[in-house]
């Protein structure tokens, strides 16, 4: 076997983690897509974190939920058109944008919450408790 053969033999697309993290991904968004037809996966991500945070700069949501300024402003945009955040000037820095739930924002995710641990669930339906566990704990190190 000449070298061209061999290296093209050493890899194996279905052995890479990327491959593996994007099927598992796609997994996990055909589920989420069956039990939350309503709202996308980002925009359940910043409904959740509203429920955490109750009134937040739009620029702080966004760095935690892990999108960049213009994807929190889509998404922001979207959730509003739903009628489930409101956008408002702060108080205390005019050039500063806030967001809080509505409360029909706030009964969907409420809602959503219960819903995204029964995806959680399904997605990891074939893994033991401790396998989820150490999963999670290995995605933390990536």
């Amino acid at each position: 076997m000449d070298i061209e053969n061999r290296d093209r033999s050493a890899y194996r697309l279905e052995e890479q983690i990327g491959f593996k993290l994007r099927l598992a991904n796609q997994k996990h968004l055909e589920v989420f897509a069956r039990m939350m037809p309503d709202v996308t996966p980002t925009q359940f991500a910043v409904l959740a974190k509203l429920l955490d945070e109750d009134t937040i700069s739009q620029n702080q949501l966004g760095r935690l939920v892990g999108m960049d300024a213009a994807t929190t402003k889509g998404v922001v945009d979207r959730l509003r058109a739903k009628g489930f955040v409101r956008r408002t000037k702060s108080t205390s820095d005019m050039r500063r944008l806030d967001i809080s739930l509505t409360p029909e924002g706030h009964a969907f995710a409420a809602q959503a919450v219960r819903t995204a641990t029964e995806i959680s669930q399904a997605t990891a339906a074939n893994l033991t408790r401790r396998e989820v566990e150490r999963l999670l704990d290995l995605l933390d190190k990536l």
